[in-house]
């Protein structure tokens, strides 16, 4: 059994079911929406197969597929659990366990501006990985924020075939697309619905709420480089480095539409953390510039 379940279905491209502008910052790592959306999404995903769940059931909840930098949905997930579990302690029965699907890949490309063919072109050549022998015999419980198309689900589902895993797994979403007359180019609407310069983006990377997830880190490495720096020089320096290092996490500082500013985050870094210049050290002492370090 594989069933689907989402707490929200999208039929009109002009009114949600949600809040479209908290999912905007949820989506820009607005921690707070992400535990709201999470702790939802468990409770109806309780009210509806509570019943189905016993104690001989050992849940994994799986996230969606990412390299390094968690998604906005993984934080969404951590919310989940945390309901979920709460409701199989009151039962008696055994707290879901975490795991992860590990994803090989990372592009520069915003997926929710693609119409369905563009995005499985996109996404045919990933590379995932799951560890069969913890999941083997456990019921399956993969969340993610949208879905749209369902690329990424039919990715699942074939990697599920691949490791010969014929485990009972429901597929989770926040909301889902029902009705195939709506581009699937609606997700980037409600991407960039209340978030959608660094000057609204700031508001929510100032909340003590505040989560990095890729979309977040790419939206940044790719801002005009004036405004960039401008934003840059309000952080605090446990802000760049945490922004630093989701950068070298997934090589985003070797892309080309990156490179530029991770090249200045990198450079300011060294210039007011001792420990960074210790990074770009050569054996006689010298301190290299981290630009021509990239590029040697």
């Amino acid at each position: 059994m594989k069933d689907v379940y989402a707490l929200h279905n999208l039929v009109d491209d002009a009114h949600f079911p949600f809040d479209p502008a908290a999912y905007s910052r949820f989506k820009f790592g607005d921690g707070a929406a992400a535990d709201a959306f999470g702790a939802a999404l468990a409770e109806g995903f309780i009210a509806t197969y509570g019943n189905r769940l016993s104690e001989n059931d050992q849940l994994v909840v799986l996230p969606s597929p990412y390299t390094s930098i968690p998604t906005a949905s993984f934080h969404m997930t951590t919310a989940f659990m945390k309901v979920l579990n709460r409701y199989l302690c009151m039962k008696g029965y055994n707290p879901a366990e975490s795991a992860k699907i590990h994803r090989f890949k990372t592009y520069s490309i915003d997926y929710g501006a693609l119409d369905m063919e563009s995005r499985k072109a996109l996404i045919i050549n990933d590379k995932y990985h799951l560890d069969k022998d913890f999941l083997l015999g456990k019921t399956l419980i993969f969340t993610d924020d949208i879905r749209i198309t369902g690329s990424h689900e039919l990715i699942i589902r074939n990697l599920l075939q691949r490791y010969e895993l014929d485990n009972t797994a429901y597929f989770l979403y926040y909301a889902q697309l029902q009705n195939s007359s709506i581009h699937p180019n609606i997700e980037n609407k409600l991407n960039y619905y209340s978030v959608h310069s660094l000057q609204s983006l700031e508001a929510v990377i100032c909340s003590p709420s505040f989560r990095f997830n890729t979309r977040v880190v790419k939206y940044l490495l790719h801002a005009p480089f004036a405004e960039y720096e401008q934003l840059l020089m309000k952080q605090t320096p446990v802000f760049l480095q945490e922004l630093a290092d989701c950068c070298i996490g997934n090589n985003y500082y070797q892309m080309e539409e990156y490179r530029k500013n991770a090249t200045f985050l990198f450079d300011h870094l060294q210039k007011i953390i001792p420990s960074w210049q210790s990074i770009c050290k050569k054996e006689n002492g010298q301190i290299l510039n981290y630009q021509n370090s990239l590029l040697a």
